[in-house]
């Protein structure tokens, strides 16, 4: 059997003799000082955002924000809702909030400057989408997904969810948790498209409400509906009864 020696195994380089726990021991620190100088530089950056984001949204008065997929094409029936109800709601004194890329963005935005209010996006810079669409009245461009998040959460006094991806669900859960644990006043959430939610929220009743993960209350936190009109209806009706308490 072959023996370990006591003494630490050393490394030579140019001459000069360190042990193994010197060598790693200054590989450490430089990967500390790297680390600590990668994350003073990421929060800066990320502050710069939160900062820039939260005081273009000071004055913007009533405002709905609308999540769903940059991938919704013109002359698809999502888009055409997203469209109406971004008009809808713009006539009806609510500027409109999104993430002001393509798609349901890009058709709501559309909406809300044909409907004469305010068309707000808050496009992040991405390698495989274009950043920012031409219907925007007010813009502030991103890097990081969680600062763009809570800008459009805050911004809002109801959220309209069309269908969507990976961001989408995780704007829609954000919401859901931020209300459920009480770190935001509870907001109308509307989800458009029963052929798209409805399994959804099937699930979450039969899987983590069942397992008491979630309680019924959480999944009446969500409104479902099938048309523009009936999505522009519910966000009226509900924050009225909500002004009237």
């Amino acid at each position: 059997m072959m023996r370990r020696k006591k003494r630490p195994a050393t490394l030579v380089q140019e001459g000069k003799c360190k042990t193994v726990e010197q060598a790693a021991g200054n590989h450490a620190v430089d990967s500390v000082q790297s680390t600590h100088l990668d994350i003073s530089i990421y929060v800066e950056s990320v502050s710069g955002e939160y900062t820039r984001g939260l005081q273009a949204l000071t004055a913007i008065g009533p405002c709905v924000t609308i999540f769903g997929s940059a991938r919704t094409r013109p002359g698809e029936p999502a888009y055409a809702d997203a469209m109406l109800v971004g008009r809808q709601l713009a006539m009806a004194g609510f500027a409109v909030a999104t993430g002001g890329g393509g798609g349901i963005m890009e058709a709501a935005n559309r909406g809300a400057a044909l409907g004469g209010g305010g068309s707000i996006g808050m496009p992040i810079v991405l390698p495989f989408e274009e950043s920012g669409n031409e219907f925007l009245e007010l813009s502030v461009t991103f890097d990081h997904f969680p600062a763009r998040k809570t800008c459009l959460i805050q911004a809002c006094d109801a959220v309209v969810v069309f269908a969507g991806g990976f961001g989408t669900l995780d704007e829609l859960f954000e919401v859901l948790t931020l209300i459920q644990t009480k770190k935001i006043e509870p907001v109308p959430i509307v989800l458009v498209g029963s052929y798209f939610w409805s399994g959804l929220l099937e699930w979450l009743v039969a899987t983590p409400g069942s397992a008491g993960c979630i309680s019924e209350h959480d999944i009446d936190l969500m409104i479902v509906v099938d048309t523009a009109e009936a999505a522009v209806e519910a966000v009226t009706s509900l924050l009225a009864m909500r002004v009237g308490r």
